[in-house]
């Protein structure tokens, strides 16, 4: 991982020079065209200092992301700022002997939902020496939180973007300074100090999502009366199929639910009948009969998949993220 220590090295001149240019991060690129963020240090350290408070500690981070993503920078200024290196993983030492070359004193991780399961069948405990697990990416299995609090495991789930300077929202709670509110159809809006300055060489997509000091998400919510946030899913994550809208994320979230299955993402694929088809992709032991009676048992049977793609691994962007792209073509090839 000798680029995870160049950005170190490169990040930590970042945050100690007189008035540095925006640090720019691309987005991961799971559902098009990857985007250019610009981020300020004062954005960056609002970030880090509102995590700190909010996790009750500030220590040294293990490093199991990729930097040039916004998660693994906010994990590498976190330490920075705290005082201490991250320490890395990368292909010469596991996740465990990475954990144990940590210092001693409160000890940090973000994760994305597909790590902590693989890691809580290989190294749970390596994962209880963890002060916080911060897990964030996509959306997070009941399931898999639960597994994780059995095993001991502190978890914390987060929500935020590149454009937030990372997870802004814990555990459904807007971290402090930051503004979450919905617009009319449901869609996310955020403000506060954590926002980007804007998308690098794209003044017009710009002015589209940064609107009176609110950035418009793709993500559409919704508020109870606590004011927590549940995040539903993309907007475009609804899937009109035979004048049906169906909501991919509760299909999704359904069949996660079922005990022969390990790994799900749920996307719409043109479909020349249907307008577009609902796809499931698993990784487990299930059929798409088995699969459209078990959606059918929780939801309207009109949102049950009509194609299940069988995976022995879900592809997975650099970041740890569904490869969503790399899905479709899959559902696409396989249904020709």
């Amino acid at each position: 991982m000798d680029h995870g220590r160049t950005a170190v090295s490169a990040l930590a001149a970042w945050l100690a020079a007189d008035d540095p240019a925006p640090w720019v991060v691309e987005t991961s690129g799971s559902t098009g065209r990857p985007k250019r963020v610009r981020l300020s240090r004062d954005a960056v350290l609002a970030s880090v200092r509102a995590s700190a408070r909010r996790v009750g500690a500030s220590g040294q981070w293990l490093l199991a992301l990729p930097a040039s993503y916004v998660a693994g920078l906010q994990v590498v200024c976190r330490s920075l700022v705290a005082g201490h290196d991250p320490v890395l993983v990368d292909d010469h030492a596991s996740f465990a002997a990475a954990t144990a070359a940590m210092a001693d004193g409160d000890r940090f991780v973000s994760l994305v939902p597909t790590q902590l399961h693989r890691l809580l069948d290989t190294d749970a405990e390596a994962l209880r020496r963890f002060h916080t697990v911060l897990l964030g990416g996509g959306p997070i299995d009941p399931a898999l939180r639960r597994r994780a609090g059995d095993e001991g495991v502190h978890v914390v789930a987060t929500y935020g973007s590149a454009e937030t300077a990372g997870g802004c929202v814990y555990d459904g709670y807007a971290l402090d300074g930051v503004a979450v509110a919905l617009d009319a159809d449901g869609r996310i809006r955020i403000a506060g100090p954590t926002l980007f300055d804007g998308y690098d060489g794209d003044p017009g997509l710009t002015a589209e999502v940064l609107v009176d000091g609110w950035f418009r998400t793709s993500d559409a919510g919704r508020l109870d009366e606590d004011g927590r946030l549940q995040v539903l899913g993309r907007v475009d994550d609804v899937v009109v199929s035979g004048g049906v809208n169906v909501p991919a994320p509760a299909v999704a979230a359904r069949l996660r639910e079922h005990p022969d299955v390990t790994e799900v993402e749920v996307l719409g694929v043109p479909d020349e009948e249907w307008g577009n088809r609902v796809v499931a992709f698993v990784v487990g032991d299930l059929g798409l009969e088995a699969a459209r009676d078990w959606v059918a048992e929780a939801h309207p049977r009109s949102w049950a998949p009509r194609q299940l793609v069988a995976l022995d691994a879900m592809p997975l962007l650099a970041n740890g993220k569904p490869d969503r792209l790399a899905l479709r073509s899959s559902a696409l090839e396989e249904g020709a």
